[in-house]
């Protein structure tokens, strides 16, 4: 494969990715206010499982899941990222389905810059000048909503915490994404199994209850959970980490206009403010990452030159 169609299948990959996970919310919605939130929660939980070992089978994964498992310490590791990665699902679901895409925005707009504060104080990265700007930008303009509006946007401080948190957890962990999911999956699945036994039990699942559509809808979650992240991870073998941090954005972009303009959710001055503080620390997060990669590439060359030189 040449270096101009791995990166062209690169950015396709994350597209894809990005712009599916940007959608989440339309799914989501079009599952139907007569399901609940929770059961949307384990069923994504159930069938991505249930794909995930499928798709560990066909790529023969099985060997670095028995690796991962044979590791006490891996094994604490995804234990606490399985949960914060199921109190993030659950969140953003809830989120959702109660007219709060907004904050969900919010929250995956945060999440990078948190990132970088969360390698600070517990990797020892240091924080560049603009780095630090950013995180402090974004700060106040959380601060700002809290105490000049009154509003604390707690749901997008928790998808932004639990979601930072897992980052910081899978980060310092030698396991790759379908492996590490996969496992996560694991763990929630005897909870997600028995909570959907107990709606039924209760008489409030909806899952083969009549409505082929909405069965077909909630087994798909599973796959909108799986096939990003397939895309994810082939977008970043392929392109530099910086071009995949761009596309990030795409995703909460896409959150912020189908809440104001396809789900009517109020856009507040509390809202103007705090987006534009975490858009203007986005803005110069993303100017720190491009120099810092230009100044890499320059070294880079540099450094090959007399190489270059003296093999001729």
């Amino acid at each position: 494969m040449t270096e101009s169609h791995s990166s062209a299948s690169g950015v396709a990959a994350a597209l894809g990715a990005f712009g599916l996970w940007g959608f989440l919310p339309l799914y989501f919605h079009l599952i139907g206010p007569s399901v609940s939130p929770w059961e949307i929660l384990v069923q994504r939980v159930i069938w991505a499982a249930v794909l995930l070992a499928l798709f560990i089978t066909a790529i023969g994964g099985w060997v670095r899941v028995s690796a991962a498992a044979a590791q006490p310490r891996t094994r604490w590791a995804l234990l606490a990222s399985s949960v914060l990665i199921g109190i993030n699902w659950g969140t953003f679901i809830w989120a959702v389905t109660s007219g709060h895409v907004l904050q969900s925005s919010l929250g995956y707009y945060i999440n990078p810059l948190l990132n970088v504060f969360l390698g600070f104080v517990f990797l020892g990265e240091r924080l560049r000048p603009l780095q630090m700007l950013a995180v402090v930008i974004a700060a106040a303009g959380v601060l700002v909503m809290i105490v000049a509006f009154g509003e604390v946007p707690w749901i997008a401080l928790l998808l932004a915490g639990c979601f930072g948190c897992y980052g910081l957890i899978r980060k310092q962990l030698a396991v790759d994404s379908g492996t590490g999911l996969f496992a996560e999956t694991v763990v929630l699945l005897p909870v997600a199994l028995g909570w959907l036994g107990w709606m039924y039990v209760d008489g409030w699942a909806t899952l083969f209850q009549g409505s082929p559509v909405r069965d077909v809808l909630l087994i798909g979650a599973g796959a909108a959970t799986v096939v990003p992240l397939v895309l994810f991870a082939a977008a970043a073998r392929r392109l530099r980490l910086g071009t995949v941090g761009l596309f990030q954005y795409m995703t909460p972009t896409m959150h912020l206009i189908t809440g104001v303009f396809i789900f009517g959710e109020p856009f507040t001055t509390a809202d103007a403010v705090t987006f534009a503080c975490i858009w203007t620390g986005l803005a110069l997060y993303t100017t720190d990452t491009w120099l810092a990669q230009r100044r890499r590439t320059v070294a880079s060359t540099a450094a090959a030159q007399p190489r270059t030189a003296s093999s001729r």
